[in-house]
């Protein structure tokens, strides 16, 4: 399981003063209200930072960073995730996961038969589709619905699926 989980990227800076936009990677952008701070990945390492004030502007999340005062300071920063430490996280209700524990699970068919590893979790209006390389090479698109997938195990990394006519 992943300690750490992205809640957005920073897509721009915000005016001359040290804002940014962020663009959220997280079901509720307004969670960055009660975040006390952020990880930042440098390229290097993490950095702490403070958020000093939230406000959105459309689909994004613009945030002022405590001691950062100057565009110059967070400039080199475009394009960086942020991330939340677990214990900061959502709680999830049942059936509900982290898209960070589903990256790279095992999937298997009803039948106990491996079918490949789940790739990449694509978020649409209705439900998230997951993307799955299967063993032979080919990518399957399954959707994140109960007739679909049948059992998730994150303590080990499986997932047990029925594949519904025509989706293979």
């Amino acid at each position: 399981m992943e300690d750490l989980l992205k809640v957005g990227v920073i897509s721009t800076t915000h005016g001359i003063r040290g804002e940014v936009k962020v663009y959220p990677t997280t079901d509720d952008p307004h969670r960055f209200e009660a975040l006390a701070s952020v990880l930042l990945d440098t390229g290097r390492e993490l950095c702490e930072l403070e958020i000093e004030k939230v406000r959105y502007f459309k689909q994004f999340v613009i945030l002022k960073f405590r001691d950062v005062d100057n565009i110059n300071d967070i400039e080199p920063y475009k394009g960086r995730s942020l991330y939340v430490t677990r214990e900061f996280a959502v709680p999830l209700e049942e059936n509900e996961y982290y898209v960070a524990d589903l990256i790279d699970m095992e999937v298997f068919l009803e039948d106990e038969s491996y079918f490949g590893k789940l790739r990449d979790v694509m978020e649409t209006g209705a439900n998230d589709v997951y993307i799955i390389d299967t063993e032979d090479g080919k990518e399957v698109l399954i959707p994140a619905i109960k007739d679909c997938i049948k059992k998730v195990d994150v303590e080990n990394g499986k997932m047990t699926i029925h594949l519904l006519k025509g989706l293979c």
